[in-house]
């Protein structure tokens, strides 16, 4: 029995030190050198380090162990064809764990990019999972290429399915490629507050392969096929600028003193601006007489809302206090009037 344990260690003994030190090794490279780089790379401006330092974070220790079993590996003596395949296994490994990071960075660096886009590039679903997919595609060639593994029938195959699948899933891909054109021409981006030629209202969710999300102000979700967002007209509230002139209207009586009327509104009006966050604060109001009306003199004030949905509460907040205003200093905000002639 002792000669036993002597023989084995004296066969692995070796080998499984130096799998343990690499471990130990990866093991202390994460807590103390990555730590160290990724405390300094938070204080560079580009963020594209920390997107390179987290990728790495989880496969370190894995890689300190593959590298350590591979030098362990040519220690054993073990047969030929068995060392192939350890081989192979290690490399297999590796090159998933690579791909995995990869699909991080890569990731990573196009929401960053895209962030930093200024209403241009939109980082959505269907552009991180191209990305995913084309990366492990890539990923999983090269594994079939290191298990020697010809690749060309399986790219013809792939060409005469990809053909028949195309036919049969012509809606589909139409829905992909509506979505592309959607992203691509900035149409509309995630965030936009749209309304659809059929009458649908809401804030884009998400553009994904088949459908855009838009969340409507009930906070219900609808769902639309790209081809068909693509094909609508679409009036889009956020293109340039999200915010836009918002009018309050008001009549008053052709006995008002018009000046009188236009200083009492605009005073009312400032202090909506100065009360309400969803008004534009460099946008003074302006007021505008409109018409002689049957009854009265239409005028119309005009405010600058932030966003679509701010001239709810701003319209609101004007009609509650001109209402209280006018009554306080006498001004007459009359009735609908007709005089009938009865022969």
């Amino acid at each position: 029995m002792n000669e036993q344990i002597v023989i084995f260690f004296s066969d692995w003994g070796p080998s499984i030190c130096i799998l343990l030190f690499g471990i130990i090794a990866g093991w202390i490279f994460k807590r103390y050198i990555h730590k160290r780089l990724a405390s300094l790379v938070e204080k560079t401006q580009w963020g594209g380090d920390d997107v390179i330092l987290k990728a790495l974070e989880p496969q370190i220790v894995l890689w300190f162990f593959l590298v350590a079993f591979f030098i362990a590996s040519t220690s054993i003596q073990v047969s030929g064809p068995f060392l192939k395949y350890l081989e192979k296994i290690i490399l297999i490994i590796l090159i998933l764990s690579v791909t995995f990071v990869l699909n991080r960075i890569l990731v990573g660096l196009l929401q960053l990019w895209a962030g930093r886009q200024e209403g241009g590039f939109p980082s959505t679903t269907m552009f991180t999972n191209l990305v995913r997919i084309t990366v492990f595609i890539i990923g999983g060639l090269i594994i079939l290429d290191s298990l020697n593994i010809s690749i060309t029938p399986m790219l013809t195959a792939l060409g005469v399915g990809g053909l028949a699948i195309s036919l049969a899933l012509k809606d589909t891909l139409a829905d992909v490629f509506s979505g592309l054109n959607i992203l691509l021409s900035q149409k509309v981006k995630p965030g936009d507050f749209v309304q659809l030629d059929s009458g649908e209202m809401g804030y884009v969710q998400n553009i994904t392969w088949r459908n855009t999300t838009l969340l409507e102000r009930a906070n219900n979700i609808i769902s639309i096929p790209n081809s068909k967002l693509s094909t609508s007209i679409v009036r889009n509230y956020d293109t340039i600028e999200s915010s836009f002139s918002v009018r309050a209207s008001v009549g008053v009586s052709y006995d008002s003193d018009l000046e009188k009327v236009e200083e009492v509104v605009l005073d009312v009006a400032n202090g909506v601006l100065n009360d309400l966050d969803g008004v534009v604060k460099e946008h003074l109001p302006a007021l505008r007489y409109k018409l002689f009306g049957d009854s009265s003199i239409e005028l119309a004030v005009y405010f600058r809302g932030k966003k679509y949905g701010d001239q709810s509460l701003i319209i609101h907040e004007f009609i509650k206090r001109i209402h209280k205003r006018f009554k306080s200093e006498g001004i007459d905000i009359p009735y609908p009037i007709r005089t009938i002639i009865q022969k």
